[in-house]
């Protein structure tokens, strides 16, 4: 594949993985790391980029990506598994969160107020943008990587090149509380682990192949260089991104946020402000627009790939439409309580989802057994459950807190390495994955 097509694929998945979410992480925990930002911000990046960039690698051991590799564990799992990811990552959570995200910190600074008839405009119009690129899957990395990528960089550059303009001569933010029980990477690395976007790499690694495929290349070691060399671009812009963005917040002067208020979200409008004056919200507004409408738009391809692949007899076409006016109708009528639902589905699946990534990676370069996956699987999701219910409250589960790691919501990796190394040693070596 040529270079610049590579570049387009990865300008492409930069943006769709640049949501609002991703905008205002890095400012809040530069704001709050103060002397320790750089050390907090490695520990963020290893999550945040590291293991999304591995999701992206792992699905591509197959030219049909998640579904393809989980068949072989499990046709039954893979199914039930990918089928909560595309929901809770797509119409049930993602893609409505990126139109409300959008009309908040958009729209809402420009007119004074929300109001449902506000937020109902602004929503038809934000899905009818998305709904019309994701129609042509074909044409999605041009028109994402070719014009949207683009005009997305622009407006953070310069949202950031005059930040520093203005704060280079600040003294850094002072630490927060949480730094001074914490180490700095701890804190970072667990920001990262939150942000859960190594479920939405999994969710666009379908886009990702099939945009390779549209240019030509067909072979598992050529679709496999290509989709890493892309995901490669992706990650590096992110960090570049997530480093200045949390040095915008290590050095605002912005000196407190109100109890009320979202540290990112209250650091970005005033950066904008005091960066173009009475044009600060067009420009934040223009920036967030971007960035959600990318991530929609992928979000709602790949989610319309992945259930037309499984239902072969609905056209992309109407899932796509169909995804779309159940994220329109829970942007402005319940995204609240649905959330509310989605997140711990979520805090049970990202687990399984990173034990998938690791052993797969591990599995491609040592030949193992597939009962290797199978057992972490099962003992991660034994694990993962109570935990999750533990968190949420549940009486009788309390206990759960003193397991090893539970702090930095890694308690299920002991049990993933466990399962794993059982499996390893006493599956049949003739029931291998086919991962080549």
């Amino acid at each position: 594949m040529k270079k610049k097509d590579i570049f387009i694929i990865g300008l492409m998945l930069f943006a769709m993985f640049f949501g609002a979410g991703n905008l205002i992480f890095p400012v809040s925990i530069g704001f709050e790391s103060g002397p320790h930002y750089i050390a907090t911000m490695l520990g963020f990046m290893i999550t945040g980029i590291g293991l999304p960039l591995l999701t992206m690698i792992a699905g591509s051991f197959s030219a049909n990506g998640y579904p393809s590799l989980l068949n072989q564990i499990s046709p039954f799992f893979s199914t039930i598994f990918l089928v909560l990811v595309y929901i809770m990552i797509g119409p049930f959570s993602g893609i409505p969160r990126t139109a409300t995200t959008s009309y908040e910190m958009g729209v809402v600074p420009l007119i004074g107020a929300s109001s449902h008839l506000s937020l109902f405009l602004f929503t038809a119009i934000f899905f009818a943008i998305v709904l019309f690129l994701a129609l042509s899957p074909d044409d999605l990395s041009d028109a994402i990587g070719k014009y949207l990528t683009p005009a997305l960089l622009i407006t953070i550059g310069l949202l950031i090149i005059r930040s520093i303009m203005i704060y280079h001569t600040n003294d850094h933010s002072l630490a927060s509380e949480r730094f001074m029980n914490s180490s700095a990477p701890t804190i970072g690395f667990l920001e990262g682990y939150l942000t859960m976007d190594s479920i939405a790499a999994m969710a666009f690694t379908l886009v990702l192949s099939s945009s390779i495929r549209q240019r030509g290349v067909t072979t598992p070691n050529a679709m496999l260089s290509s989709a890493v060399r892309a995901s490669l671009i992706a990650s590096v812009l992110l960090g570049i991104i997530y480093l200045l963005l949390g040095w915008i917040g290590n050095y605002t002067s912005v000196t407190t946020i109100p109890n009320e208020q979202n540290a990112g979200t209250y650091l970005l409008v005033a950066a904008s402000k005091e960066g173009f004056g009475s044009l600060g919200m067009i420009v934040l507004g223009l920036v967030v627009f971007l960035a959600c409408l990318t991530t929609a738009t992928g979000l709602i391809s790949a989610v319309a790939s992945y259930f037309h692949g499984l239902m072969p007899k609905i056209s992309y076409r109407l899932l796509a439409i169909i995804i779309t006016f159940i994220a329109f109708v829970l942007a402005n009528l319940g995204l609240n309580q649905i959330l509310a639902i989605s997140s711990p589905i979520l805090s049970i699946l990202y687990p399984i989802t990173i034990t998938i990534v690791l052993l797969l990676l591990f599995l491609r370069w040592v030949n193992g057994p597939k009962l290797t996956i199978q057992l972490a699987i099962t003992f991660v999701t034994v694990v993962s459950v109570p935990t999750t219910l533990s968190r949420l409250g549940l009486p009788g589960l309390q206990w759960l807190a003193y397991l090893p790691l539970f702090e930095l919501q890694l308690e299920w990796l002991p049990f993933m390495l466990a399962g794993a190394v059982i499996g390893f040693l006493f599956g049949s070596r003739k029931k291998q994955l086919q991962l080549n």
